[in-house]
């Protein structure tokens, strides 16, 4: 008697179990009838949707890979948080890659994240006043720490302009231009800082720092 009890109880076990585990798997399909996109700001909602088109009514177990590997086709794209709303439609909340500058190489042109990523060039109609870059990405990476070391303020930049001689001329947004050395430029940089607001030197569009220990004005 006592072991038909025990088999009882085992068999309700299992039982109750399978029943459970059915009802996730069929709780789990996910037939994708509408896509929300949000917090999108470069990107045109619209595009985001035809990527994702493949999709539209399927119905199993969608996994979160296969809508990544496709959103990080788009190299503007820094991250995302994708959700389930069931029974049918899935949102996802994009986060943009920040735009610091648009860099011309050669007859390439990119824009430039914070991050230093190249972005292929497309024209925007939410972002403008971005600072244009003429040289190398390697070399501006150079720069723009060295110019975070001295607590330059980057905002003022309006354009970096890399010579022939491996060294930058720095064109501010009220109109000066820096003409840098090739090397130990950091101290030119500091130099600047104080005396750009210096009611004697606000003549002055030229700040020439090129020959050592020298500063020359135009």
């Amino acid at each position: 008697m006592k072991k038909k009890k025990i088999l009882i109880a085992i068999f309700l076990f299992l039982l109750l179990t399978t029943i459970t585990t059915q009802q996730e798997i069929l709780t789990s399909k996910f037939n994708l009838k509408e896509i929300e996109v949000e917090n999108v700001f470069l990107l045109k909602e619209e595009n985001i949707k035809k990527q994702l088109f493949q999709f539209y009514g399927l119905n199993f177990f969608l996994k979160n890979s296969k809508i990544e590997k496709v959103l990080l086709e788009n190299n503007l794209i820094d991250s995302f948080v994708i959700k389930k709303s069931y029974p049918n439609t899935l949102k996802i909340k994009l986060f943009e890659k920040k735009l610091i500058a648009i860099l011309i190489d050669k007859k390439d042109k990119f824009y430039l994240s914070e991050k230093m990523d190249l972005i292929r060039f497309e024209d925007f109609k939410n972002i403008d006043n971005l600072p244009y870059i003429i040289g190398s990405k390697k070399q501006f990476i150079i720069l723009y720490n060295n110019l975070r070391k001295a607590n330059f303020v980057i905002d003022d930049i309006k354009k970096y302009t890399l010579r022939g001689s491996n060294r930058w001329d720095l064109e501010t947004y009220n109109k000066k231009i820096i003409k840098l050395p090739i090397k130990d430029y950091i101290e030119s940089i500091k130099n600047f800082q104080t005396v750009k607001n210096n009611k004697n030197f606000t003549k002055y569009k030229i700040f020439d720092y090129r020959i050592k220990n020298q500063l020359i004005l135009k």
